[in-house]
């Protein structure tokens, strides 16, 4: 089969005219056919059975039909079609992920930004938005803050998923694709009745890849973004009694795959003179991978939940518990041979065997060609101590001399809740309840030295071995959350609704470090900068810290029904996100190797603030033509006090991930979708979201005030087509056309800015004997660049079975995952986005 001829026929076919689904679709899914109006969506967004239509708030929903056509899997499939929403996903790791919507993002190493939901469950771990989470049957982006619904973590919205429930009978499915790249996946469920008054569902899923690229110096080996998923689920659901009804629940996951994605990017313009490469536009990098440590990520997921509901005369009393546990590791190269952490003999053995390991595989490996502007001399010293045949590595080099990194984060979990909600039927709906959560989390960072004897998976090995640890940050974090919660929903006239609720979030953190009392076998210092040395140069443990974080968070909403068919609504909420511990001992190492070596003044601490924002949305929706035409037209603003971000410090020391705080930011923005029904059968789709923002105070890095909130993009366009025609009785001819724009992204604070570097601080005294300016860095080419990127799917399908032959970006459009800036470095840690991928899927129902 010609799969490009054949998509190439579908496209002129389909007359594509490009996007993604608009908030309205005019089917639903079989599950949601209880609505009472035809054609009508049921969403439980709110914790409520509602059309669509009647929420005053933007939400974009993806029914079982529009899942099924578009392929959507996993949070990255179906964010992408979403407007005002970008996502940035297992760049470092595959837990790793975090979503923006519209300027709220969730800050890697934070809590997450966005509540997730599964059938009426609230997850707890980040590390769960973007698994498999069972049959998908609808998917509801809710936008703007929810925590008066779902408390902290929904400043930015919330995504409620309903997966397959058993019915009255049987009813199974098998899908499977086979992809370039040795890429397969193949997902399959069966839901039977159980007897008269109980039901299971039971499905799995699977899939692989060798990923787009490789690396050169492990022999072109498959294990840059390699990656191997799969996973069980069970539904099991059963009538207690005639008003009584129990939802138990089970997952189990496992990955296994690459981890750090990323190339280094340099951004000094001074040395430029030397090499242009120096000063690079990220969005021009050429990606080649050189490590000489095989990356690995591992994480293991094992979930369960039960829900019960009970339905008295007038209320309905749901409650449910949930269990949860995550464990994740990933081993990599390290990123600071730059900086001479392996490369000087020292005082002790570990410090001498590191540098000799360095020297020997240089001399190895001299001459040998790396992305530029770096290379290895015929000396491991940094370039900047010996001039004539030093060395310059950049990141993850196939040498020793960066060391090695491991990461662990294990978070084990319980919570539960209990709500009373009115039934629905009577002029006034509402709903009380309390909530509680519990978190066990442990955080791990090891930095060891690269003798050639691969990565060890202990954090802590001691001088002598054959990974020795040269710095390590672990730490025991314990959270318990409590929370009260009401809402209510009535008519003040005949066409005017109001929506009030409001709800109160305590939680109770700690942190306990668990460094043990030892010295950095390089240095001859203590391992972690933030132990000290006490008297007869004993080093002393990190003492551990408590903090309460407490917030209200109300949320008041109005609809106006203008017409039967045209609603215009407003809302106004606030958002939270808790404070809590960094690392113990990262606001040591930024004074130390910023601040005093090279006068910058940082502010980084080991404890950061909570966060907390107001946000005002107002618009109209509705329908036109009797439901041929969809709209939502809605426009927002957001002020966002002590907005956490992630900063990621490199350095001679190592490398350093925390979470630091922006003081002030304001987002305004605008937001359309557009669905029409052209004739039976054809169906375009059109969204757009522009947003702008401006931080308005950071005292962490004052001379950012003015710049953009990071991670967001300028804006973001959707435009696509379905076309769904029948060939005859038995089969339909189907295309899927979906464009995605998304606008230009600064990723840091620093955006058109300069800034000193660890370079401004060591070649004054280096061999060079430059003024400190030529080391400042310009982060002006840090910003990524619009881009745009189709998918396609054109195929056959009938009642049971279906052939699609599909394209992942259609055009091969290169373009950047994520680019984390490095400030001190000078330059900053670049990650590919998807590229071109033609593939096959066949699908069974029966």
């Amino acid at each position: 089969m010609n799969v490009r001829l054949l998509l190439a026929s579908g496209a002129a076919l389909g007359a594509i005219a490009i996007s993604a689904p608009a908030a309205a679709q005019s089917e639903p899914a079989a599950e949601q056919a209880a609505a009472e109006t035809e054609g009508a969506i049921i969403v439980t967004a709110r914790r409520q059975s509602e059309t669509l239509e009647d929420v005053p708030a933007a939400v974009t929903v993806f029914t079982a039909e529009a899942l099924a056509k578009t392929g959507v899997q996993r949070a990255d499939d179906f964010i992408q079609l979403t407007p005002g929403v970008t996502i940035v996903t297992g760049t470092a790791e595959a837990g790793d992920t975090q979503i923006n919507i519209r300027g709220i993002n969730g800050a890697r190493d934070a809590e997450s930004s966005v509540a997730l939901v599964v059938d009426g469950i609230l997850k707890t771990n980040t590390a769960q938005l973007n698994q498999n989470q069972g049959t998908l049957r609808q998917v509801e982006i809710l936008k703007g803050p929810q925590g008066a619904l779902y408390g902290r973590n929904a400043a930015a919205g919330a995504i409620v998923l309903q997966t397959l429930k058993p019915g009255d009978t049987l009813e199974a499915g098998v899908l499977v694709r086979a992809a370039q790249d040795n890429t397969y996946l193949a997902n399959g469920h069966i839901a039977t009745p159980l007897g008269e008054s109980a039901g299971l569902v039971v499905s799995g899923n699977y899939s692989t890849t060798d990923g787009f690229f490789r690396n050169r110096f492990l022999g072109n080996s498959k294990t840059v973004d390699d990656q191997e998923v799969w996973g069980v689920d069970g539904r099991f659901v059963a009538e207690l009694g005639p008003d009584t009804d129990i939802d138990v629940k089970a997952r189990y996951a496992k990955l296994s795959g690459a981890s750090i994605n990323f190339n280094a990017s340099f951004h000094l313009p001074n040395f430029a003179a030397v090499n242009p490469a120096f000063f690079e536009d990220v969005n021009t990098h050429p990606f080649d991978y050189y490590s000489n440590i095989r990356p690995t990520n591992d994480q293991k997921t094992f979930e369960t939940s039960a829900k019960v509901e009970h339905k008295f005369e007038g209320a309905t009393l749901t409650a449910w518990v949930l269990y949860s546990d995550v464990d994740q590791s990933l081993t990599a190269d390290g990123t600071s041979a730059d900086f001479a952490r392996f490369t000087f003999p020292g005082a002790t053995p570990t410090s001498v065997a590191a540098a000799n390991a360095c020297a020997a595989s240089t001399a190895a490996l001299t001459g040998y060609r790396l992305n530029q502007p770096t290379f290895i001399g015929a000396s491991p010293i940094p370039f900047i101590f010996n001039p004539a045949s030093g060395s310059t590595f950049g990141a993850y080099s196939p040498t020793t001399c960066d060391g090695t990194q491991l990461q662990i984060r294990k978070q084990e979990d319980i919570s539960g809740e209990l709500r009373l909600s009115s039934n629905g039927d009577g002029p006034v709906n509402w709903q009380v309840g309390a909530y509680y959560l519990h978190i066990n989390r442990e955080v791990g960072i090891s930095l060891g030295a690269d003798l050639g004897r691969g990565v060890s998976r202990q954090l802590y090995n001691a001088p002598g071995s054959d990974n020795p640890t040269t710095q390590l940050f672990h730490d025991a974090f314990k959270t318990d959350v409590y929370a009260v919660f009401a809402a209510t929903d009535f008519d003040l006239a005949d066409r005017l609704n109001l929506s009030l609720a409001g709800r109160y979030d305590v939680e109770q953190r700690q942190v306990s470090s668990l460094v043990p009392a030892v010295s950095d076998p390089i240095t001859g210092g203590p391992i972690n900068p933030g132990q000290r040395v006490g008297n007869g140069g004993v080093v002393q443990p990190i003492a551990p810290q408590s903090e309460t974080f407490q917030q209200f968070q109300p949320k008041i909403s109005l609809r106006y029904e203008l017409t039967p068919d045209v609603n215009f609504y407003g809302n106004w909420g606030i958002g939270f996100k808790s404070g809590g511990f960094n690392n113990q001992g990262s606001a040591a190492i930024v004074t130390q190797a910023f601040n005093q070596f090279i006068g910058t003044n940082v502010r980084i601490n080991d404890q950061y603030r909570k966060e907390v924002s107001s946000a005002f949305e107002a618009g109209v929706k509705g329908n036109l033509f009797d439901g041929a035409v969809n709209f939502d037209l809605a426009g927002y603003y957001t002020k966002i006090d002590d907005m956490q971000f992630f900063e990621f410090f490199v350095g001679g020391f190592g490398l350093l991930r925390v979470v630091s705080n922006i003081d002030e930011v304001e987002v305004y923005g605008a937001e359309l979708n557009l669905s029409a029904e052209l004739m039976r059968g054809w169906t375009v789709y059109g969204s757009g979201n522009v947003t702008d923002s401006q931080i308005k105070a950071n005292a962490s890095r004052p001379g950012t005030v003015g710049n953009k909130s990071p991670y967001t993009a300028d804006y973001t366009i959707n435009l696509g087509t379905q076309v769904d025609l029948p060939i005859n009785d038995r089969f339909d001819f189907v295309t899927r056309a979906d464009y995605r724009i998304t606008g230009p992204t600064w990723f840091h604070t620093l955006q058109d800015d300069t800034n000193p570097t660890l370079f401004s601080g060591l070649l004054p005294t280096s061999a060079l004997r430059l003024p400190a300016v030529v080391g400042n860095a310009d982060y002006s080419v840090a910003q990524r660049d619009a881009f745009g990127v189709m998918d396609l799917r054109v195929g056959i399908e009938g009642d049971k079975w279906s052939v699609i032959a599909y394209a992942e970006n259609l055009f091969n459009e290169k373009y950047l995952n994520e680019v984390i800036t490095a400030v001190e470095f000078g330059g900053s840690f670049i990650s590919p986005g998807a590229r071109q991928r033609f593939g096959v899927e066949l699908g069974y129902k029966f």
